[in-house]
C-alpha cells in the first residue's frame, strides 16, 4: 500500500504553552478560548462557508509533541493509573501508529483578520499551542450524538475531579477573563496519574501565567501564581 503525505491546514493558538495540564479529552473545560488559524495556502473564507450554522466541530490534529517511529499496542491510561494495560486501540493515547487525534469543541464564532485571514474561535479544545491541524468537520448531532453509548473504562472521569482553594489576590494575577478557565483545568487535576505526593510542588503554564500548587487527598491548593 502506498504512503499517503497529508499536510497541516492550520494550527492551534492556545494558552498552553507545555503538555502539562491539558485537559485529557477536549470539552471537559468549556472556559478554554482557543483559535484555530489557518496556514496562508488555506485561508480562502470560502472553503468554511456555510460552517456559520454549526455549533461545534470536529477537529483532526496530530500530537506533535509525543511523535515516535515505533507504536506499541498496549497503552498505560493515565485515568487507570498508569499501571493498567489496554490496546492502544480503545484509548485515545498518543503513542499510536500514526499519532493522530480526535477533538470535539464549541464553535464559538468565525472571524475576519488582518494579518491571519478567517479563524475559528473554538472553546473546550485539548490542544497545545501551536499543534498542527489537518482537517475540521461539523459536528452533525443526528449521526455523531450517541447518548446510549457505554464509555468503557472512562465512565468514571468525573471521579478524578478535585477542589481547587486558590486566594483571590493570587487570581488576581491572571487575566479576568481566563480565570474561570484556569480554575476548571485545575479542578481535572493535571498531575500524571501515578504521582499522588501530597508535598510535591507543581507548576503549571498557563496564559501567560506560571501556578504553583499542591494535591492533598482532593484537595487542589493553589500555592503561588506569576507572571511569565
Amino acid at each position: 500500500m502506498q504512503d499517503v503525505i497529508i499536510h497541516p491546514i492550520a494550527h492551534m493558538e492556545s494558552d498552553f504553552l507545555t503538555k502539562f495540564g491539558i485537559p485529557r479529552q477536549s470539552g471537559l473545560v468549556e472556559e478554554l478560548d482557543s483559535t484555530i488559524v489557518f496556514e496562508p495556502e488555506y485561508r480562502n473564507p470560502d472553503a468554511l462557508r456555510g460552517l456559520e450554522g454549526f455549533s461545534y466541530i470536529w477537529i483532526i490534529w496530530q500530537f506533535s509533541k509525543n511523535l515516535r517511529k515505533d507504536w506499541s499496542p498496549t497503552v498505560r491510561p493515565p485515568r487507570l493509573g498508569g499501571n493498567t494495560r489496554m490496546g492502544v486501540f480503545a484509548t485515545r493515547s498518543s503513542f499510536r501508529p500514526n499519532g493522530l487525534a480526535l477533538s470535539c469543541v464549541r464553535l464559538l464564532g468565525i472571524a475576519e483578520t488582518e494579518d491571519r485571514g478567517t479563524v475559528l474561535r473554538v472553546a473546550g479544545a485539548d490542544l497545545m499551542n501551536g499543534t498542527p491541524i489537518f482537517d475540521i468537520k461539523p459536528y452533525i448531532p443526528y449521526s455523531d450524538a450517541h447518548p446510549e453509548a457505554l464509555g468503557g473504562f472512562t465512565d468514571s472521569a468525573n471521579a478524578f475531579l478535585l477542589e481547587v482553594k486558590c486566594q483571590n489576590s493570587l487570581l488576581e494575577v491572571v487575566p479576568e477573563e481566563k480565570r474561570s478557565a484556569l480554575l476548571g483545568v485545575l479542578s481535572h487535576d493535571p498531575r500524571p496519574s501515578y504521582q499522588h505526593d501530597p508535598d510535591r510542588v507543581y507548576g503549571l503554564d498557563f496564559a501567560g501565567c506560571n501556578v504553583k500548587f499542591t494535591v492533598r487527598e482532593n484537595v487542589l491548593q493553589v500555592e503561588r501564581i506569576t507572571k511569565i
